[in-house]
């Protein structure tokens, strides 16, 4: 997918993922506005980890890696919830961080050979 494309699908990704947002925001009670931007992040993780796939069936020969996409949108998800669960305990925080970043370690390592 030519990168025009791919930037228009994303816009109109991220203003569905802020609709998803508002209306989480005006259904649940537990959603306060100060959680709306982590959860922002975290589904714009999700959508990362989507392109990393579509990069993936049609890579290009000067543009990021799949897994470099991939490990960007793991990222996102991961500092999302950490944010989301930063209320409730900051070591849950702490613990996501860690875990995603030995796993992306670990990853990387065996994906290098």
């Amino acid at each position: 997918m030519p990168d025009g494309k791919t930037e228009m699908l994303s816009i109109g990704v991220f203003f569905i993922i802020l609709v998803i947002s508002i209306i989480l925001y005006i259904t649940l009670d537990y959603v306060d506005w100060d959680l709306i931007p982590p959860l922002i992040l975290g589904f714009y993780g999700c959508w990362t980890m989507v392109l990393a796939g579509i990069r993936m069936s049609n890579p290009q020969k000067y543009a990021r890696s799949p897994f470099s996409i991939f490990s960007w949108g793991l990222l996102l998800i991961a500092i999302g919830g950490a944010w989301f669960m930063y209320g409730t305990n900051p070591l849950y925080s702490l613990v996501i961080i860690l875990l995603v970043l030995g796993a992306l370690a670990i990853t990387a390592a065996l994906r290098r050979k």
